[in-house]
């Protein structure tokens, strides 16, 4: 998921940096299906603006997800090595005795 956001960030930075290059009196146009429809450079930048707004967005909840994710993993990990330590400490004291 994160690459797929990674992949269209970069997709839509890149056409950003594209439309920026554009005149004012240029002609965009967006594919809608198989059909090309003019749309207005302002309205086009604003799409793509937000486009990049909401992948941005996305991206940082699914890096906080991960890192709440390796948390919570981190932490069960060391709950389980402080049980093993506590099971072969009370292993030993069974073989002593």
């Amino acid at each position: 998921m994160r690459k797929k956001y990674t992949i269209q960030l970069g997709e839509n930075e890149l056409v950003l940096k594209e439309l920026d290059l554009l005149k004012e009196d240029a002609n965009v146009y967006k594919l809608i299906g198989p059909v090309l429809v003019k749309q207005d450079l302002a309205e086009a930048n604003a799409n793509v603006r937000k486009r990049i707004e909401y992948i941005s967005a996305e991206l940082k909840r699914l890096d906080a997800t991960v890192q709440d994710l390796e948390e919570k993993q981190n932490s069960k990990k060391d709950t389980i090595l402080k049980l093993q330590q506590r099971i072969q400490s009370l292993q030993s004291g069974k073989a002593k005795a």
